[in-house]
């Protein structure tokens, strides 16, 4: 038993992408940036010359546009990455029931805070199918909710 939770402990963790990892922790420090940018500018409004805001302000400005890069690439990088559907699109709906290998751990994508949905609770995963994010129940395959075009471009 303990070898089977091992194993899929272990598959589970190698089919979270390293880089997307990395990206998270980026944006992340690109979000501390512009924080301590804007930091900066309140203190140069506060205390310096004009020149020191309109530095300030060019900072900000600097830092807000790489966080942008940043955020494209992220999601330009994690929308194909590890993601093969061997099925055709088919559009689910609340109730609807998944065969087992729709939601097979190949196509659980990781949670990210930035989708604006809410944890996966107990016996609940998120699935992707396509464009779309599905939260379904693990022991039942019953769709749960369906979040319409999660993955699109933005």
């Amino acid at each position: 038993m303990k070898s089977k939770i091992l194993t899929a402990g272990l598959i589970a963790a190698m089919m979270v992408p390293a880089m997307a990892q990395a990206q998270t922790g980026e944006l992340r420090r690109d979000r501390q940036d512009i924080r301590q940018e804007q930091r900066d500018l309140n203190h140069a409004k506060r205390h310096g010359t004009r020149g020191d805001v309109r530095e300030a302000r060019n900072d900000v400005r600097d830092a807000k546009k790489e966080y942008r890069e940043d955020v494209r690439d992220w999601r330009r990088d994690a929308r194909y990455q590890n993601y093969r559907a061997p099925f055709k699109y088919q559009q689910f709906r609340v109730g609807s029931t998944l065969r087992s290998n729709y939601y097979a751990p190949a196509y659980r994508p990781t949670w990210d805070s930035r989708w604006g949905v809410p944890r996966a609770g107990a016996g609940l995963t998120y699935v992707r199918h396509y464009n779309d994010l599905l939260l379904v129940n693990v022991r039942t395959g019953k769709v749960v909710k369906v979040y319409r075009n999660e993955f699109r471009w933005r």
